[in-house]
């Protein structure tokens, strides 16, 4: 029997112990080890077997980029936060052709195919005609250096239009020949052989498909070799459906981005809110590239969308991303995250802008009408409205004719030959004579440079005398308006007055003055503008045309050769019934932030300059417009106003055909307190009185009470 106390068996048993332990260690390391390998085995069959194909292909293919991406545009709102530009999201396609490998022209077939089920335009600048016989759409000629025969240096021209740069063929195969001046089914077939859309060497000749796919090619050329900078986006706006039959055919390289695109929501103010557009190869590039712009970035072209370009852009982003075999985006990240442009607020009051382009169409309607009836009169050649508040504040910017922002791309063509002009802004661009509506200025220079008095009376006799070889008659010849005070002259607009009233001020001191009010200088409105010009001896030189001291006596009455722009003669009045404080015209208001929380900008409007007007003086320039809108012409328009009013009418000689005149309208109410002033011009209409209806409608709607309830927001209205 064994002693359990014999040491020989605490030993033996100790051993057993600790082989025990030492199989259950091993057994589990073991297990840990099998356990170990079979997840290695596992996750190198997923990655070879299951995913192999997929991971080897990425591996070949993909590629990373980094893009910079356009920043989300401001939008444009006016004084009483309506909205007028915003943007709104749409669908484009773009191409990547290097993902299309040896499919490309199948894959550009196969989608053209779509575009035509779905009704889809895609860009296409081609100049070559979309059917057989084939002929070149663009008679521009197009001249560069060749070789004749002999080896001797020729000029050639050819109209290749927008081709010119593929010419000399240096674009295409070594092999094909050159031909100094192909025609049209020449260079299409050379193009389809280079972009091997048919075989030469088996006599193919192209068809329509051939010459859609080289249009779409030629047009990924032109990018490619830098001549143009912009890049192709192959279709514009498309919708859900032509997307889904993109991806059912999971065309490689055909991409489908989102992207913003302005939207109108007025129709109009278009020669002031302007349009956008893709950046200019040259200078406009260049300009933009040093301001940190991606190329295919949209930019303010005009107006507004011009003036405020920085503001309203924001600032763009950068994104890295990865592209598989297909072009499919894999992955991306920012490293730059763009910031959302601002918005701006303009001083134009919408609702006073539409009712002032209404009364416009209106008013040459009207005119047709009569033209047609009475058989001798011409129509109204085109017209003008400019609305200004005490600051030069911009509340209304008409010109008609006009057109539509949503169709101007469309229609650019039709627009830019029309005779009417509809393209031009004729508020700001438009100079005219303005006639009697200078009479006031003459007042004032002469008042305050102590020529006239208030008290003394000009004899009208019908005539001047003063010159012995010029008696230029007044406007009721014959007749005569007698013994006038300056304020019954400006109610009566007797020529005979200013004739010597200007005499005795000189032409020195006019041309003064209107620098002072600004006419026939800059207003300094953001939007592009005319100078227009002041009469003078400078003047006439420039025309080279000699200065005679009769002259004055014209330039008195608003006639020789001044001409101002509309928005010039509204800020004159605004300037002259506000007591002499020149603003700068501004259409900015404010700006806010891209969610509207907060105003980031506000203008400030401090004068240019102050004409030193005397009370006194100003009291009786104001007292004879404000008569004028009492007689009998102009009281029945402007009696049913809730303002009084003061005016003053012109009619300006554009030609020495007596019907050949410019009318010109100018006002400001209320009389008592100013808030507003504007200028109203007709191309070829009667006498300025004729406007008085129009410039009564517009301070209609400014003074109604849907007008001032429309700056103050309802219940439930986000305020802007």
């Amino acid at each position: 029997m064994n002693n359990p106390f014999d040491p020989g068996h605490i030993q033996e048993e100790k051993a057993e112990r600790e082989a025990r332990r030492l199989k259950l260690r091993t057994n589990l390391l073991i297990a840990i080890f099998c356990a170990v390998l079979a997840g290695f085995v596992a996750v190198l069959y997923q990655t070879q077997i299951v995913k192999g194909s997929t991971y080897r292909a990425n591996s070949v293919v993909r590629i990373l980029q980094s893009e910079q991406v356009n920043s989300v545009r401001g939008d444009i709102v006016d004084r009483c936060g309506r909205m007028l530009v915003t943007n709104q999201v749409s669908y484009n396609v773009e191409l990547d052709t290097s993902a299309m490998g040896a499919d490309r022209n199948h894959i550009l077939a196969r989608l053209l195919d779509i575009c035509r089920e779905e009704g889809v335009a895609w860009a296409d600048s081609l100049p070559i005609s979309k059917t057989a016989p084939w002929t070149f759409t663009t008679d521009t000629p197009y001249s560069y250096q060749s070789t004749d025969d002999e080896g001797e240096a020729v000029t050639v021209s050819t109209p290749l239009g927008k081709l010119a740069a593929l010419a000399q063929y240096k674009w295409l195969d070594p092999d094909t020949p050159e031909k100094a001046d192909p025609s049209a089914g020449d260079l299409l077939a050379d193009m389809c052989a280079a972009f091997r859309l048919i075989d030469p060497k088996k006599g193919e000749i192209p068809g329509p498909q051939e010459r859609e796919v080289a249009g779409v090619l030629y047009e990924l050329y032109l990018r490619s070799t830098g001549v143009n900078n912009n890049a192709y986006v192959f279709a514009r706006g498309v919708d859900i459906t032509f997307i889904s039959k993109v991806k059912e055919h999971a065309l490689a390289g055909v991409r489908i981005e989102t992207a913003t695109t302005r939207r109108y929501e007025t129709s109009y103010a278009a020669h002031v809110l302007g349009h956008t557009g893709a950046i200019d190869p040259g200078d406009e590039w260049a300009h933009y590239k040093e301001l940190g712009y991606p190329m295919n970035a949209t930019v303010g072209k005009e107006g507004v969308e011009l003036a405020f370009e920085e503001r309203l852009h924001g600032v763009s982003g950068t994104r890295r991303i990865e592209k598989d075999q297909d072009g499919n985006v894999v992955s991306q990240e920012w490293s730059k995250v763009p910031a959302p442009g601002e918005n701006v607020v303009l001083t134009l009051d919408m609702a006073l802008q539409a009712t002032t382009e209404d009364l416009l169409a209106q008013y040459a309607a009207r005119q047709e009408r009569e033209v047609g009836e009475d058989g001798e009169l011409e129509p109204v050649k085109g017209l003008a409205a400019a609305v200004v508040d005490m600051s030069g504040g911009v509340l209304a910017l008409a010109s008609y004719p006009t057109y539509d922002l949503p169709t101007f791309r469309e229609n650019y063509g039709e627009l830019q030959t029309d005779e009417s002009k509809p393209l031009l802004n004729r508020a700001t661009h438009g100079i005219y004579a303005p006639g009697s509506t200078f009479k006031p200025l003459t007042a004032i220079a002469a008042l305050d440079s102590d020529a006239i008095t208030l008290r003394e009376k000009i004899e009208c006799t019908g005539r001047y005398y003063f010159y012995p070889d010029v008696h230029p008659a007044c406007w009721i010849n014959p007749g005569r308006h007698g013994m006038e005070t300056v304020t019954q002259a400006i109610k009566d607009s007797c020529n005979i007055f200013f004739y010597d009233a200007g005499r005795r001020t000189t032409i020195k001191t006019l041309q003064e003055y209107a620098r002072k009010f600004g006419l026939g200088e800059y207003t300094g409105i953001e939007i592009p503008e005319a100078k227009g010009r002041m009469a003078g001896p400078e003047t006439n030189a420039a025309f080279d045309l000699p200065w005679y001291d009769g002259d004055t006596m014209y330039a008195a009455i608003g006639q020789g050769n001044s001409a101002f722009t509309p928005l010039q003669l509204a800020n004159y009045v605004a300037t002259l019934v506000n007591g002499g404080n020149h603003y700068q015209c501004h259409l900015l208001k404010e700006f806010k932030s891209s969610d509207y929380s907060q105003v980031t900008e506000t203008y400030q409007a401090e004068p240019l300059h102050t004409v030193d007007i005397q009370p006194e003086h100003l009291a009786a320039v104001k007292q004879g417009m404000y008569d004028l809108s009492k007689t009998y012409t102009m009281a029945r328009w402007f009696d049913s106003l809730p303002v009084e009013v003061g005016c003053k009418t012109g009619t300006a000689e554009t030609s020495s055909k007596a019907a050949s005149t410019n009318a010109v309208f100018v006002c400001f109410a209320p009389y008592d307190d100013p808030q507003v002033a504007l200028c109203l011009v007709a191309e070829g209409g009667d006498a300025g009185g004729s406007l008085a209806e129009l410039a009564a409608g517009i301070l209609a709607q400014y003074f109604s009470t849907d007008s001032f309830l429309s700056d103050l927001p309802g219940e439930n209205v986000l305020l802007r």
